[in-house]
């Protein structure tokens, strides 16, 4: 399976004293990750709620590998996970352009509706969406 990159660089307010991106702005890459990859199919966090549904975070995994560093080109790159349920696994690999991997993780989103209602079944619109995610990222 492929996977979607978005470029992105380390701003100088994401490092700390030590001139090593802080811990939490992995968090927010893979976010940005995420949003770009689903984006295509209609799938971001604005695009869901337009559809009438909210993929809040119910699991976080993060493994640092290396540090990223100020002025670090690195790219994010995000890939789905097949799930039974009415969840969407995202997959991030985050890398620097030199080949060091920096970080790798995965997100876990429930989906409810805008009430926050859990959401047991897919709906056929969201299926849809989330098939021609699944049909991009199978062909390379």
């Amino acid at each position: 399976m492929r996977y979607h990159e978005t470029p992105l660089q380390v701003r100088f307010n994401e490092v700390d004293a030590y001139n090593v991106a802080w811990h939490g702005h992995y968090v927010a890459w893979m976010e940005v990750g995420r949003n770009d990859l689903a984006g295509r199919f209609q799938m971001d966090a604005a695009q869901l709620a337009e559809a009438g549904f909210l993929g809040p975070v119910i699991n976080l995994e993060l493994k640092f590998h290396n540090p990223a560093r100020f002025k670090d080109e690195i790219i994010v790159r995000t890939s789905l996970r097949s799930s039974e349920t009415a969840t969407l696994v995202f997959l991030n690999e985050i890398v620097a352009l030199d080949g060091r991997k920096l970080a790798s993780g995965v997100t876990t989103h429930a989906l409810t509706d805008l009430q926050g209602v859990l959401q047991f079944k897919w709906p056929p619109l969201i299926i849809k969406r989330i098939d021609n995610m699944k049909n991009w990222l199978l062909t390379t």
